[in-house]
Parts: C-alpha cells; structure tokens; sequence
C-alpha cells in the first residue's frame, strides 16, 4: 500500500489525502530553511554565489536572513578567530530549536592552513556541526547538494523527538 494515497470513496468523491504529522511538518521544515550565514573570509563569496540567479537557493525553499531569532539553519563560511568565537556561539544560542550548523570550508572545518594561536581549529570547537563541506572555496553547487542532504535529514526526523545535546570538544 502506498504511503501517500487519495481515497475518492469514503468522502463522497471529494479528494483526501492521507499523511502523518511528521511527513507534514518536515515537508514545511524542509522547503522551508530559514539560513543565518556567517561569512569569514573567501567562502563567502561562494556562498552568496549560491543565493544568487544562476544557482537561485529559493527553488529549494532557502531564504537568508540576518537574524539568529529567524533562522534554523547556520552556515558558517571561513576562518573563524578566536576574537569570533565568543560571537558564533551567542548568535547559535539566539537560533530556536531546532537548529542544525552548515561547516562550509576547509578553514571552517579544521582551520584550515592557519594553525596559530588566534584561529579557532575547527568550528565544531565551539558550535555542533550536523554537515560538513570540503574545500578551499567548496563551489555553490556543494553548498546546494549540503542543504539537500540536511532536508534528506530532515525528512527522516520524527517531529515529537528532542533534537540531542550534541557534545562539544
């Protein structure tokens, strides 16, 4: 039996369908992410590239904003110092649950060629990461195909579950 269907019987010949409130609330979830960007350095570039007509992000529902209390979504693109550090955790701690982190860039990852004392070794140092994105500056299209698999993620997660602590290094 299909897991969508449209029983034309048993409502006098007027179309209903049949779903769950999970299926329901994750399709709104996922065509419809709301991104706080962090751009750092060159990756942002790329990522304002994605929002931009040739790659056009609002197909997949994906609108940028500019306020942490908006948004579900963070992606942070570049080099993050430690001066920066204290000010992505207060605009991550701002987001409501749930949220899920984007890591766009080598220097985003694991800090990239910069190993001193002012940058920050990876963001996950500081904030959990869900995707991660490889690169030195990964293309609009990996950032494309990382919001389709967070809305891969999303449509399996059950509505009534509480998002789980993630632990932090």
């Amino acid at each position: 039996m299909a897991q969508h269907q449209v029983n034309y019987a048993a409502s006098g010949g007027l179309p209903v369908a049949l779903t769950t409130v999970d299926k329901l609330v994750n399709w709104g979830r996922t065509n419809s992410l709301w991104v706080l960007t962090y751009g750092l350095a060159c990756c942002a570039i790329e990522m304002m590239a994605s929002g931009a007509s040739r790659y056009d992000f609002d197909r997949f529902g994906v609108i940028f904003r500019a306020s942490p209390r908006q948004s579900d979504v963070m992606i942070v693109a570049g080099t993050l110092t430690k001066k920066h550090a204290e000010f992505i955790r207060r605009l991550y701690d701002q987001m409501a649950e749930p949220k899920w982190v984007i890591s766009m860039g080598s220097c985003a990852n694991t800090g990239g060629m910069f190993n001193t004392y002012a940058t920050v070794q990876g963001v996950d140092r500081v904030i959990p990461v869900d995707i991660y994105l490889p690169g030195c500056a990964p293309r609009p299209e990996t950032l494309q195909y990382a919001v389709m698999l967070l809305q891969k993620k999303l449509r399996k997660r059950s509505i009534f579950q509480k998002q789980k602590p993630k632990r932090l290094v």
